[in-house]
């Protein structure tokens, strides 16, 4: 009788203690739940903290929590991006609106004015073929940047060496910079340094970067090109002594149709998707681009590739 007793009283107590555990499991799996649902309705950024001896709710907990972490990210990444489309389109409404305002008011001027001499009628022609060649230009860079972003454009490479490509671009700017007095600083080692890239993406970089470097760097009159390596990488510097890039704009001057404030006046106009184009093709070719600045002292973007040692 008293063994009964005992094994019924044992008995009651695992049944209490499995319906606690069973009630205590069903108030934290109610409080994941409520948790969860105010986090999706509010779209806050908390996260589920709870203490639980169970594995399976802690490993539950984790999993969640690594999905809100995520999901924080994501979110964050499409508000930059639709910011920035939002600003793209501002600025490129501008950069269109500004060249086509401009031929309709010459083109309206050679209709109307019968006084208008041969000469001028010329030299208002030749402007409006800039101005057209100014949108088909942007135009063309947009269509350009979208088959570089598509997955279906790749960029063929070759084992190239990277120090005759810096020279032979140098030796195209040098009519240029020595028209504007620029000083030239360049250094280029005389052994060979080899990377696989693309050549003729990869000129177009160069140009990029140099033109750039010609016009942002006007006040500075010194552009620089730079080649080195270690073990690993070949580093291309092009840099300038120009107004340069303010600390608020570094993470920015990459994205599309990004342009610093003053870059709308004729003296900077550009149209905010060069460097974009020069990023995505050095990324293609298995590369990427740095910038430091500090105005009137240097700026500079590094091209750093992979070295090809054979």
């Amino acid at each position: 009788m008293v063994v009964l007793l005992i094994v019924l009283g044992l008995s009651l107590c695992l049944n209490i203690y499995l319906y606690m555990k069973r009630n205590a499991h069903y108030k934290q799996l109610e409080y994941i739940h409520l948790k969860l649902q105010r986090i999706v309705l509010e779209k806050t950024e908390e996260k589920l903290l709870l203490y639980t001896e169970n594995s399976q709710i802690q490993s539950v907990l984790t999993q969640i929590n690594r999905l809100l972490d995520y999901n924080q990210i994501m979110a964050a990444d499409y508000n930059r991006i639709e910011r920035s489309m939002r600003r793209m389109l501002s600025n490129i409404s501008h950069d269109i609106k500004t060249p086509l305002t401009v031929i309709l008011g010459y083109t309206e001027m050679m209709t109307n004015d019968e006084s208008l001499s041969p000469q001028q009628m010329n030299s208002l022609l030749n402007i409006v073929n800039l101005k057209a060649e100014e949108v088909i230009g942007l135009i063309n860079k947009f269509f350009e940047l979208a088959k570089l972003e598509s997955e279906d454009k790749t960029v063929e490479v070759s084992k190239v060496n990277i120090n005759e490509i810096c020279r032979k671009k140098i030796l195209d700017y040098y009519d240029i910079v020595s028209s504007e007095d620029f000083k030239v600083s360049i250094l280029i080692p005389e052994e060979s340094y080899y990377a696989f890239v693309n050549t003729v993406e990869m000129e177009r970089v160069l140009d990029n970067l140099l033109s750039n470097a010609i016009k942002y760097g006007a006040d500075g009159k010194m552009v620089g090109v730079e080649v080195k390596a270690d073990k690993g990488h070949i580093y291309i510097v092009v840099s300038d002594q120009g107004k340069g890039i303010d600390e608020i704009h570094k993470e920015h001057v990459f994205d599309r149709m990004y342009t610093m404030d003053d870059s709308r006046n004729s003296r900077y106009q550009g149209s905010g998707l060069g460097l974009t184009i020069t990023k995505t093709l050095v990324e293609k070719m298995g590369g990427e681009i740095l910038l430091e600045s500090t105005p009137y002292e240097r700026t500079a973007f590094t091209v750093k590739l992979n070295r090809f040692i054979g």
